[in-house]
């Protein structure tokens, strides 16, 4: 069977919001695998830049140099984001974003260098609703019909709409919809006609929380505190007890049956047991 994996970015989300809002396709996926919280590092603030970065590249911020949402001294071109690597490595890459220093040149990025495809909405454009839309779209036409053997999909509006509005009833609608867009998603992957006969992993992550009045960049509890739910080929019925952001990348390599000893210098261990990389003295 053929191995995928999809890793979907929901910025901004926090966990006790989310469990009491309606998100029926996050539900799914903790029901099927699980939901582990777990709080952020504290090698620089707790902002979207760092934490992404530690997503895409397995290494902490003191490693990959990034410290904020203006990526300047980073050093990505020493560590690149692991779809990159798995492009290199003869794989296909999906990644689509509704935040440009993603996968734009903007502030110092783009963190996700080179994808096999490539779907940009921006946000600060088109509205954040309507940007995070059009890559769910993109999204579900190139998993659903394209071979892609790893791919990530960003989706920004309930970031945004904490900072605008608050983590009121309009944040929690926000997280409603991204749940609705990753449901589309899901979904698409479902009906490919291959789908029986192929090996899927889903990981969902956010990247850090929100003050009751909306913002973050400090340590306290809903600002720290970010979550990674995980289903699908591989994925047990408990998550390990070091999940962290630094957990994606090796997952990622993980399931594309690359040899983890090659890749000592990841700060975190694949979410699959029976893959996670033998300790090397």
């Amino acid at each position: 069977m053929s191995a995928h994996i999809l890793v979907v970015g929901i910025d901004g989300v926090r966990l006790d919001t989310a469990r009491a809002a309606h998100t029926p396709h996050l539900d799914t996926i903790e029901r099927e695998g699980w939901l582990a919280e777990f709080e952020l590092s504290t090698d620089a603030p707790t902002l979207s830049g760092p934490t992404w970065a530690s997503v895409a590249t397995g290494l902490w911020p003191r490693v990959h140099g990034i410290y904020g949402n203006v990526f300047s001294g980073h050093r990505l071109d020493a560590f690149p984001d692991v779809f990159t690597t798995a492009k290199r490595r003869g794989f296909t890459t999906f990644v689509g974003a509704s935040w440009a220093p993603l996968v734009t040149t903007a502030y110092g990025g783009p963190m996700f260098a080179s994808p096999s495809l490539l779907t940009f909405a921006d946000g600060h454009t088109l509205g954040h609703d309507a940007a995070d839309q059009q890559v769910a779209d993109a999204a579900a036409r190139a998993l659903g019909q394209g071979t892609f053997h790893a791919s990530f999909v960003y989706l920004g509006e309930p970031d945004e709409v904490a900072h605008e509005l608050g983590t009121g009833a309009q944040y929690t609608a926000a997280i409603e919809r991204a749940d609705h867009r990753l449901g589309q998603v899901l979904d698409a992957v479902r009906a490919r006609p291959r789908y029986a006969q192929e090996s899927w992993t889903v990981l969902v992550v956010t990247d850090h929380g929100h003050r009751d009045e909306g913002g973050h960049g400090g340590r306290s509890r809903w600002e720290r505190t970010a979550w990674l739910a995980a289903c699908g080929a591989g994925i047990g019925a408990t998550p390990p007890a070091d999940v962290s952001h630094v957990s994606v990348a090796p997952t990622v390599l993980a399931v594309l049956g690359q040899p983890l000893i090659g890749e000592s210098h990841l700060a975190g261990t694949s979410l699959i047991p029976e893959r996670r990389p033998a300790t090397v003295a």
